[in-house]
């Protein structure tokens, strides 16, 4: 069955009748998956550091978005939304945020610490931060040394919050 949302089609199935019955979710996905701002280069990922802290980095810079994925995404990161550095949204970052991580990219983590990193590093579904060695790299990144170090999280919540949070976008 297909249902004609704002001018979006989605196909609807048992795995994404709950995602197709959230207006708002299907707004926001046509939203962001339509007006990114996001890529993998190296000129955007360098000029992280300068953009205003209070705009966005919107959409996915890989694949294209898909309805189910975001909507797991999104429902799944509910769960640390008590961690106010971890974007509830992978695909609406703000840059505030990305600054505040990456700045964490570069942190010493003791023998522990590396520990649970490596692991991660070897079991998230991209054997890393993201799929290439792009802003999202050095974010997700610093900011799994950030969680880890300040947070006590393990390698395994860290695989958790990286696979949530893949913004290449396509489905897993």
């Amino acid at each position: 069955m297909a249902v004609a949302v704002a001018g979006l089609m989605v196909f609807l199935s048992a795995n994404t009748a709950v995602a197709a019955s959230d207006p708002w979710l299907i707004k926001r996905f046509e939203d962001l998956s339509h007006n990114g701002t996001s890529s993998c280069s190296s000129k955007f990922t360098d000029s992280i550091a300068t953009l205003p802290a209070i705009s966005r980095i919107k959409g996915s810079c890989c694949s294209p978005m898909e309805l189910k994925r975001y909507s797991e995404q999104t429902e799944g990161l509910t769960k640390y939304r008590d961690i106010a550095m971890i974007p509830q949204d992978p695909y609406d970052i703000p840059v505030a945020t990305a600054q505040q991580a990456t700045a964490y990219y570069d942190l010493q983590l003791t023998g522990d610490e590396q520990k649970a990193y490596d692991y991660a590093m070897a079991n998230s579904n991209e054997k890393g931060p993201c799929c290439c060695q792009c802003w999202r790299w050095k974010m997700y990144g610093g900011l799994a040394k950030y969680l880890i170090h300040e947070h006590g999280f393990t390698g395994k919540q860290i695989v958790d919050v990286w696979n949530l949070s893949d913004g290449c976008g396509g489905g897993m």
